[in-house]
């Protein structure tokens, strides 16, 4: 049986990928182990085509409106833990704010959806591969599972969020 060399890009990449979910599923506090990733290295977590239902919420730690909605995230998360539903919370705070801003907010709030902080400048690039409907402000909410997908360009309340997820299981 011959097997094919994938290369070793594509198998860091998957490691990559199952070690990001792995570390989402342990449903406990996040802390330190905060990954940081690039667009590409975010951009499969977008793709999946499974029976999850998918809310990756872009947001950061000086935008308001991100947080006064993260209790609702929050709340998402908990109640469909037993269900097929992946909460991921994707910061868009600078990168020196990592340590200073984006850790202490996720321990003090005591955060247990998946967090990624997303560490690529080039924003004209990857915004419209999130959504060609975005403009770029946040909060913004992608919610996807398989091919059926929305995108939400504005905050979302716990009954829009559960709405929507119900709407796709």
């Amino acid at each position: 049986m011959k097997i094919k060399n994938f290369g070793k890009r594509t198998i860091f990449t998957n490691i990559g990928i199952i070690a990001i979910l792995f570390m989402g599923s342990c449903n406990s506090p996040v802390n330190e182990k905060i990954p940081v990733l690039t667009f590409g290295q975010l951009e499969p977590l977008l793709r999946m085509n499974n029976d999850t239902v998918y809310v990756i919420n872009f947001w950061a730690t000086w935008c308001k409106p991100c947080i006064k909605e993260m209790p609702d995230f929050e709340k998402l998360n908990a109640n469909y833990k037993n269900k097929p539903v992946k909460v991921i919370l994707v910061s868009l705070d600078f990168p020196d704010k990592h340590e200073s801003d984006l850790i202490p907010f996720i321990q003090k709030e005591n955060i247990r959806s998946e967090v990624i902080h997303l560490n690529d400048p080039d924003a004209n690039e990857w915004i419209d591969k999130v959504s060609p409907f975005w403009s770029g402000s946040i909060p913004a909410t992608l919610v996807y599972k398989g091919n059926s997908s929305e995108f939400h360009e504005k905050s979302l309340t716990y009954e829009e969020l559960k709405t929507i997820v119900e709407s796709k299981i």
